[in-house]
């Protein structure tokens, strides 16, 4: 993959996925603007660009702001669109900040894509939730979509305009379905991006996290192979208006993952088993792991770090930054 020279817009860049991948393209060469509101409860942090930040153009702008994404995807080569509400629970108590941000600006991107650059290419990071409770296992791309919760509707949504635009307009976008992704840069100073960043939390503050269930089993994608799949998915014209779900090296049960978590730290910590609540179990999902087998094939793509490599990675770096995350 040659990025070297690129010009490279990355919504949602100082978040998790967005700063990780943008520390990659800066190492490849490439010219990245990262497009970022901060707003507290979205994920954008400014130490997550530590060691590169004078290597990148960060414009401080929210994607509802259609007048300055018109400006922003000018002249770019490659869009990554991470910009997102990811709390599902958020989504259900205040669903229209979840529409503005997850239907009308995915919408205001792809128009201003279309009028001022038609050229570009896009990968828009959606998500496993959109399947809603498995009909089997392992979930594969023509699975039915039946979210459960607002988010997943709306991300649903924000997918279908892509591949909308794509066929239609010939707006190059590529669809992923991320499932859960961890490792250095998440959001761990609650469970608004997933539950094992407030698993992190309760740990680096010598606390028991609560296990719910404990026996749904789940799939796990280090950050690093997520960017690998973003990147060969922004190079390859073979993924051009296609949909590739993500998964992981090995299929874990929740409490298994708590006791991997554990063994990372060496040990130290603890969990309690506690019954689902109630409000949260209405839109749980269930037991959920992807069949990946379309993006391997097709794009080569496979990852690389192991669940135990990668949560070690995680502590080793929250143990030494944590004051910046928490």
């Amino acid at each position: 993959m040659d990025f070297y020279g690129a010009e490279v817009l990355i919504t949602g860049g100082a978040g998790f996925i967005g700063s990780t991948l943008a520390g990659r393209l800066v190492d490849m060469g490439a010219r990245v603007t990262l497009a970022d509101s901060l707003i507290p409860e979205y994920g954008g942090n400014l130490a997550n660009l530590a060691g590169f930040r004078d290597r990148v153009d960060l414009n401080i702008t929210d994607v509802r702001d259609p007048h300055a994404v018109r400006y922003l995807v000018q002249g770019k080569d490659f869009l990554f669109n991470l910009a997102g509400q990811t709390s599902h629970m958020d989504s259900m108590a205040d669903p229209f900040t979840d529409l503005e941000i997850n239907v009308k600006a995915q919408l205001s991107i792809l128009e201003a894509c279309r009028k001022h650059n038609s050229g570009v290419k896009l990968v828009f990071a959606g998500t496993r939730q959109i399947y809603g409770r498995p009909e089997y296992l392992p979930v594969d791309e023509e699975h039915p979509v039946r979210p459960v919760d607002v988010n997943g509707i709306h991300k649903a949504a924000g997918e279908r305009y892509h591949l909308l635009y794509h066929a239609v307009y010939g707006v190059r976008s590529t669809v992923l379905r991320l499932t859960n992704t961890y490792g250095p840069r998440m959001r761990i100073k609650d469970a608004r991006q997933t539950f094992l960043g407030i698993w992190i939390r309760r740990l680096l503050e010598g606390e028991a996290f609560e296990v719910w269930g404990g026996g749904q089993l789940r799939d796990f994608t280090y950050v690093d192979d997520c960017v690998d799949a973003m990147l060969l998915a922004a190079a390859a014209p073979r993924a051009d208006g296609r949909v590739y779900n993500l998964g992981g090296d090995a299929v874990v049960g929740l409490r298994e993952l708590a006791d991997a978590l554990l063994a990372a730290a060496h040990g130290g910590g603890e969990y309690i088993l506690k019954e689902f609540p109630s409000e949260r179990k209405k839109i749980d999902i269930g037991d959920f792991y992807a069949n990946d087998a379309r993006i391997r094939e097709e794009l080569g793509w496979e990852p690389k770090v192991s669940l135990k490599e990668g949560l070690t990675r995680t502590l080793e770096y929250f143990y030494s930054k944590s004051a910046c995350y928490l």
